[in-house]
């Protein structure tokens, strides 16, 4: 794996990080050792002048190890956190124009957490430990080399042992466990996220007893799984220091067997002490590391989803106003088994024309918005700006001219005025406030306050205000063909009635392609089209299909009757 693509630019830290981290430890390899020199020899009472470098050498250790320990937090946390956050970017580039994921968003919710952070556990708890670890070992044995080669012989089998076959058979019955402990995550994510957002169904159906009872389960093996990684991890830490004593103790027998003296001896076996200090945490780093790879493995699963609409390599340069939208014959089929939802669809939108879609339930409406905004790909016809073909355009030069409001409009946690510069990031108090005149929305702002927090999913507004805020989003990102996709969707009567009425308002004089199921008010649109099973069946102005057969008229004559009665 190349580490410094997930820290881009980064390098040079890395490597300061890296360095600081091994001089910590051998600045506490140091102190130890002469420590030990020094108590030894002092026990024998000679000069002072003949203790007066080891005492030099031990202020300067002690000094020198916070220093470079401080170095190395700051040089290697700072790698991480741009790792981390280099992760998180790279994810929310892969998942905007990715296509169907087939995963619950709880699930994409963890691997946001749970397997961007293990990026950053990758740098800070297994490769900088590992490094330090593997320059402290080098040093020890050069020094038990020099003092001892039988002693350095024996200090390097504990190592070796301490250092590399605990962390992998650490890191082995971990790939076993991560199998299962990423997906047991998962499953409490979602079981946690259906209780909250799903409470008051579960209430008036009397369902959140088996709910509860279902994520209870779903804790249960995740602890379970748990559990035994802990205790795998308790076990590998007893071992390496079952070995680090051993592996001293036979290093003072070897030393007392060549007779090397008292002075050497202490220096030996204290060196060989504290030279597991940072070879112990391995077997930690050997597990965190399974679980680490498993998680990029993840990461790189979402990555690799292609996205649900090719970009061309070369984009061609987008078309200057005013815009033509011309679609031809458009064919597009979200699965080849099924028929397509749009089947040779063909309109013109020409600079300042409104046309309105109509048609029942999965007549492809939305699906033709989707190929518009380049959401959906299409698979024979074209549509085209100004003679352009959008499959020659990059997604986002599309979206940037023929846009707007969406069916379901998400309303973020913050506040009011920045749920609105969602739309316009740079737009000032003026334009904000512009744009909510235009969507009626004056009032409710003035009443609730700009800086006043949303809650997510819209359940702080009603949905005739969730609605009007989406189209001040809308007028506010001011595309040149406004889309707007059953913005009266839900409401009840009175209220779809005023929003519609003011829509059609704001929309007056400039393109806009309204995708609608209520009828009223549509007398004010140029054109009506109406979508049945994806095919245009009928096409005209509003007085002239009330009059003639097809579904309009019935539709038109459905309204009436109801309204009447109210």
């Amino acid at each position: 794996m190349n580490v410094l693509r997930l820290a881009p630019g980064m390098g040079r830290r890395l490597l300061v990080a890296v360095a600081a981290g091994a001089a910590a430890e051998l600045a506490a390899v140091g102190l130890i050792g002469a420590a030990a020199w020094l108590i030894t020899r002092a026990a024998q009472q000679p000069s002072l002048a003949a203790l007066s470098v080891a005492i030099v050498a031990v202020r300067a250790f002690a000094t020198t190890r916070g220093l470079f320990r401080y170095g190395e937090r700051l040089a290697g946390h700072e790698v991480a956190l741009r790792a981390q956050a280099s992760a998180r970017e790279r994810l929310y580039e892969a998942l905007v124009p990715a296509g169907p994921l087939g995963r619950r968003g709880a699930d994409l919710l963890s691997r946001m957490v749970d397997d961007t952070d293990a990026v950053q556990d990758l740098l800070v708890r297994c490769l900088l430990p590992a490094a330090a670890a593997a320059v402290t070992a080098a040093a020890a044995i050069a020094v038990g080399a020099f003092l001892l080669p039988a002693a350095a012989l024996v200090l390097l089998a504990g190592l070796l042992v301490a250092g590399v076959v605990l962390p992998a058979c650490t890191a082995a019955a971990a790939r076993r466990r991560s199998t299962r402990l990423a997906p047991a995550r998962a499953e409490l994510a979602a079981g946690v996220a259906d209780l909250v957002h799903g409470a008051a169904d579960l209430a008036a159906y009397g369902a959140t007893e088996r709910a509860l009872e279902a994520a209870a389960r779903a804790d249960a093996r995740l602890a379970a799984l748990e559990r035994r990684q802990t205790r795998a991890n308790a076990a590998a830490l007893a071992l390496g220091t079952l070995v680090q004593g051993l592996t001293v103790a036979a290093i003072v027998l070897v030393a007392q067997a060549a007779g090397i003296g008292q002075v050497a001896t202490a220096v030996l076996a204290l060196t060989a002490l504290v030279s597991f200090e940072p070879v112990l945490p391995l077997a930690a780093a050997g597990e965190r590391l399974a679980g680490v790879m498993a998680a990029l493995r993840r990461l790189r699963e979402i990555r690799a989803t292609p996205p649900a609409v090719p970009g061309p390599a070369t984009p061609a340069a987008p078309p200057e106003g005013p815009l033509t939208v011309r679609v031809d014959d458009l064919v597009v089929r979200h699965d080849p088994a099924l028929p397509p939802a749009l089947d040779g669809v063909s309109l013109t939108l020409p600079p300042g024309r409104r046309v309105a879609v109509v048609g029942p339930s999965g007549a492809g409406k939305s699906t033709l918005l989707s190929a518009l905004m380049r959401t959906a790909d299409i698979e024979s016809g074209s549509i085209r700006l100004n003679d352009v073909d959008v499959r020659d355009l990059a997604p986002d030069d599309v979206r940037a001219r023929m846009t707007g409001l969406t069916q379901d409009p998400y309303v973020f946690r913050a506040s009011l005025r920045d749920n609105l510069r969602l739309a316009g990031p740079d737009a000032g108090q003026e334009e904000l406030a512009d744009a909510v005149r235009r969507a009626r929305l004056e009032t409710w702002v003035e009443r609730t306050g700009w800086d006043t927090t949303l809650g997510e999913d819209g359940r702080t507004v009603s949905g005739g205000q969730l609605q009007r805020l989406a189209l001040a989003r809308a007028l506010l990102h001011d595309p040149e063909i406004l889309l707007l996709d059953e913005p009266a969707e839900s409401l009840d009567e009175p209220t779809a009635d005023a929003l519609m009425a003011d829509l059609l308002d704001a929309t007056r004089g400039r393109t806009t392609l309204l995708v609608t199921h209520r009828l009223r008010g549509l007398e004010q649109v140029d054109e009506i089209i109406v979508l049945e099973s994806g095919r245009v069946t009928q096409r005209g102005h509003h007085d002239t299909l009330t009059t003639t057969p097809g579904y309009y008229h019935d539709l038109w004559t459905s309204e009436t009757l109801t309204a009447g009665t109210r």
